[in-house]
């Protein structure tokens, strides 16, 4: 063998060596690194009834400004240190971007402060962290914010979607975007055989481990508690309450009990209110930066963003999103479905979500363990941040690693995120 043949073989064997000392699946994501992007606090409001529950009378901008206060309260953090934050909205005129600016200035956030709003509908508020995270791995920022919020009470409508042109009206698929979601999602029940019973069955017990859940004081940790003005729709008394719960929980519920409600979209069929995701009010946060940013201040690290997915699907589909996303999510982390701990999978209907948990083939048992969206709410632009800080509660509370926060979003899109607990 020449010398030049010996240098190559020695090089490749060099290059093996490397390649196997290189950590995979699990391992890799559980290591720590300077530059790893980490959250420092994850907290929200109560979820509560659109138009009935605590939060009716109170403004968007209203439950913003108090989440952003208690973030900065929680951890400390000197909100001039804080460069851009991130909102994700679906409901209000332009995202909401100048009253959720003023809000943040409110909280006390200092005008060298930026702030911005997105809308992606149902993952605009996972998207805002995402974009966060993304701005604080490339350098553009140090720390940030990454936030959501919706008032569903008022603004929740059919003035949310605009009139279509008569360009987008003549392209079929075009088109089918603007198909109402609880229309969509009966055809897809129907199309793929997901009965009102099994529905039923998903929706109870995401009431039952709500119920649970909420007795045994696991979302407290989570929950920022809010005094508002409040009108009491019997006596139109206006008084000052505490909010300091989800209040669409529904107590004692079972498969029975639903089986008593009528459909919503269709004489003879299978999604009713009860088994779809509550018209909800609420706003969440989520404090990111590099873990070496989080050591030199003293932050305490809560976990860390390994990574994101966002896919398209047919419009007429929407609410396979998971499905699709959750895999593209897996394999940029390099993790298999069977070392994910906890799965946080939007409920915006028991039909789109069980065949998504089921095709991926996911043990139920570790979706949703403190029930979702169908029990406690889905406020649409809050829900992507808010599950975040009930995915890092649980898995803090069960002493678990990792979780996937996932959802279907209008239009024909869907979600994913990767989290790892400290």
């Amino acid at each position: 063998m020449s010398r030049a043949q010996q240098r190559l073989s020695q090089f490749q064997s060099h290059l093996a060596s490397s390649e196997a000392d290189i950590p995979r699946g699990r391992e890799s994501i559980l290591g720590k690194s300077p530059d790893d992007i980490v959250v420092t606090c994850a907290l929200r409001t109560p979820l509560t009834r659109g138009g009935k529950g605590g939060f009716k009378d109170t403004a968007a901008a209203d439950l913003l400004a108090h989440t952003f206060r208690s973030l900065i309260s929680r951890s400390h953090i000197d909100p001039s240190l804080v460069e851009d934050i991130a909102v994700g909205n679906v409901l209000a005129p332009g995202a909401g971007a100048t009253e959720y600016r003023a809000a943040a200035l409110v909280a006390g956030f200092p005008e060298t402060t930026a702030v911005r709003t997105l809308n992606r509908q149902c993952s605009s508020g996972l998207q805002a962290c995402v974009d966060i995270a993304n701005a604080i791995r490339c350098g553009m920022v140090e720390i940030g914010v990454g936030a959501g919020v919706e008032s569903m009470s008022s603004q929740y409508g059919p003035g949310a979607v605009s009139e279509f042109s008569d360009v987008l009206e003549n392209h079929e698929e075009a088109k089918n975007c603007k198909v109402p979601m609880g229309v969509l999602s009966e055809q897809m029940a129907s199309d793929r055989k997901i009965t009102r019973e099994v529905q039923d069955a998903f929706a109870a017990r995401s009431f039952q481990k709500a119920e649970a859940a909420q007795k045994a004081g696991k979302f407290k940790e989570e929950i920022a508690p809010m005094k508002v003005k409040w009108v009491d729709p019997k006596t139109e008394e206006e008084k000052e309450i505490t909010v300091d719960k989800d209040d669409g929980i529904r107590q004692g519920m079972t498969v029975e009990g639903l089986g008593k409600i009528r459909p919503a979209f269709k004489k003879d069929g299978s999604i009713h209110a009860g088994n779809a995701s509550q018209v909800s009010d609420g706003a969440a946060a989520v404090l990111l930066m590099k873990r070496s940013t989080a050591e030199r201040l003293g932050q305490q690290i809560v976990g860390k963003f390994v990574c994101s997915s966002v896919v398209g699907v047919k419009p007429l589909l929407m609410g396979i999103g998971p499905w699709k996303a959750i895999p593209v999510a897996l394999e940029k982390a390099g993790i298999g479905k069977e070392e994910v701990d906890i799965w946080e999978i939007n409920e915006a209907f028991a039909s789109q979500c069980v065949w998504c948990v089921k095709e991926l083939g996911l043990d139920e048992s570790k979706v949703n363990p403190n029930g979702g969206a169908i029990a406690f709410g889905h406020p649409l632009g809050c829900t992507g941040a808010r599950q975040v800080s009930t995915l890092f509660n649980e898995l803090g509370r069960t002493g678990k690693k990792v979780g996937v926060t996932s959802m279907c979003v209008g239009t024909g899109m869907g979600m994913a995120a990767v989290w790892v607990k400290e």
